[in-house]
């Protein structure tokens, strides 16, 4: 029985190789998760022999990480994006809770979900995931400083209320993802919650 050939890959420069390699982690992890990217995965996907992959990326601890980092920088952009054309304080924070909340976002959860387990023996991940939430926290913080500037919340400390907004989020988007209780009501749990956190004026 003949062995299949594998076909020579086309000759690129090496940051084309590098982006290609980096846009096909991205893919995994999206698809399947986190633990999805490993060397053979990730040269497969790009079609060429995992020696080259790890020519290009010789320590897959670092490649994890970057694909968790840009992975969550791109959804905090996009929500940053988001949040910034609503008028009042009180919309951004309710739409804020319903875009994290609505499901459609689970394979960025499932990305988190992994990156906080495999954090514990992956210290540049785990070094990436304290900075992404930092960069949440920075998000929600700045929507609650204004909105306590604009006499629509009451909070005497914005980053422990932003702390504890996105724990409750995070946790239920956990929750939803092996369907414990009612998915469905994550929003209006999280609603009834900034209300008592914020105390919002209506």
């Amino acid at each position: 029985m003949s062995t299949p050939v594998r076909k020579k890959a086309a000759r690129k420069s090496p940051g084309e190789r590098s982006a290609e390699i980096a846009a096909a982690a991205r893919d995994l992890a999206r698809e399947e998760g986190l633990t999805a990217v490993t060397l053979r995965a990730v040269a497969a996907r790009v079609g060429v022999a995992p020696g080259l992959v790890a020519h290009y990326e010789p320590n897959m601890d670092a490649l994890v990480a970057a694909t968790f980092g840009a992975i969550v920088a791109a959804e905090i952009d996009e929500v940053a994006e988001l949040l910034a054309g609503i008028p009042t304080s009180a919309e951004r924070i309710a739409r804020l809770v319903d875009t994290l909340l609505d499901g459609t976002r689970d394979e960025v959860t499932v990305v988190w979900v992994e990156a906080w387990a495999l954090g514990r023996r992956n210290d540049a991940l785990a070094a990436t995931v304290r900075t992404q939430m930092d960069a949440w926290q920075a998000v929600v913080e700045g929507v609650i400083e204004r909105g306590v500037a604009a006499g629509e919340f009451e909070t005497e400390d914005a980053a422990a209320t932003a702390w504890q907004l996105l724990g409750m989020i995070d946790g239920l988007n956990a929750q939803a993802l092996v369907r414990w209780n009612d998915t469905g009501a994550r929003g209006s749990m999280i609603h009834r919650a900034v209300d008592g956190m914020l105390r919002p004026r209506r």
